[in-house]
């Protein structure tokens, strides 16, 4: 392998945080439009366009959806100038399409990449999700504990009451038991109404945004980019994907993915060194929003490597007209 040819995490790494700071750029000017689709197209439009100006052979394995579902940044999709490493991209270019189009905070474009083969092919199925955040003995929690054994568990290590402890739960009819079983507890309960990547996210910084444990229902797709951002912030998180039809164990088999039961950790959903970038588009937790200033457009972003543990955060402005 040439060296142009191997995956160098610190040069793409600016060249990725560009990709998500254009598509929050364009997704912000339909923050609180009501119009959802227009919102993630243009954080579509915007994403691909820098990809393919970065030295790469990407493939998307997590995007869009199928290749028949969505015309750009579909699963399968080649990016970049067919120069340099080989790629696995996952993205979700707008996370939170409601959130933005309601102006609700927490809504980011996500963008995480890593050499070819690094990341699962996750099927757009359900994955039942389980996460916290670093400095704990691996494997503390896991899906087959019911969620007053993880409050509990998750308590004792942490050396506090259960009272004490809070957790990020999807706000969905499905979830309604095991909220219902967390509240007697006597934990608290963050509901989110979207973006789970981020729900995941804030488990890695518990000290600044006091959610200590996510679980729940969501997205496969989001839950590698999730897993993604753990291995760079610190983090655990189990993970097993969810099939209510015959179609949707015929996406996960489409995927490689034999064994449908397989509970997923962190490392085995990415499996390599990676890079992630996020950038705010609403007013959020991790990052703010981005905003107008006069003629600029300013951004925040977060941007990480799992390689190095290195956690930036870049500061964008760019006049707009």
């Amino acid at each position: 392998m040439s060296q142009t040819d191997q995956f160098e995490d610190r040069l793409l790494s600016l060249g990725l945080a560009r990709v998500s700071e254009a598509a929050a750029i364009a997704s912000a000017k339909l923050v609180g439009r009501g119009d959802e689709k227009a919102a993630d197209q243009a954080a579509v439009n915007a994403m691909r366009e820098q990809l393919n100006m970065l030295d790469i052979q990407g493939v998307v394995v997590i995007g869009e959806g199928e290749r028949d579902e969505a015309p750009m940044l579909y699963i399968g999709e080649e990016v970049g100038t067919g120069k340099g490493p080989g790629v696995d991209i996952a993205l979700d270019p707008l996370e939170g399409t409601t959130l933005t189009a309601k102006d609700m905070p927490n809504a980011l474009t996500v963008i995480a990449m890593g050499p070819r083969g690094s990341m699962l092919h996750a099927p757009d199925v359900y994955m039942d999700k389980l996460a916290i955040g670093p400095g704990f003995e691996q494997g503390l929690l896991d899906l087959n504990m019911t969620p007053t054994q993880r409050v509990e568990t998750l308590a004792k290590a942490k050396g506090v009451d259960s009272n004490q402890i809070t957790v990020c739960v999807l706000e969905r009819p499905r979830h309604a038991a095991m909220i219902e079983e967390l509240r007697a507890t006597g934990c608290a309960i963050r509901l989110i109404s979207d973006g789970d990547v981020a729900g995941i996210m804030h488990c890695a910084e518990a000290h600044k945004t006091g959610i200590d444990m996510y679980m729940g229902e969501g997205g496969a797709p989001e839950g590698v980019l999730a897993a993604a951002a753990l291995k760079c912030m610190g983090g655990q998180i189990s993970a097993r994907l969810l099939f209510r039809n015959d179609d949707e164990r015929a996406r996960a088999h489409k995927a490689g993915i034999t064994d449908l039961n397989r509970v997923y950790t962190r490392d085995e959903l990415v499996t390599q060194d990676v890079i992630f970038a996020a950038t705010g588009v609403t007013e959020g937790n991790i990052v703010s929003a981005a905003r107008r200033d006069g003629d600029y457009m300013e951004t925040e972003t977060i941007l990480m490597r799992s390689r190095t543990g290195s956690v930036r955060r870049i500061q964008y402005r760019q006049n707009n007209n």
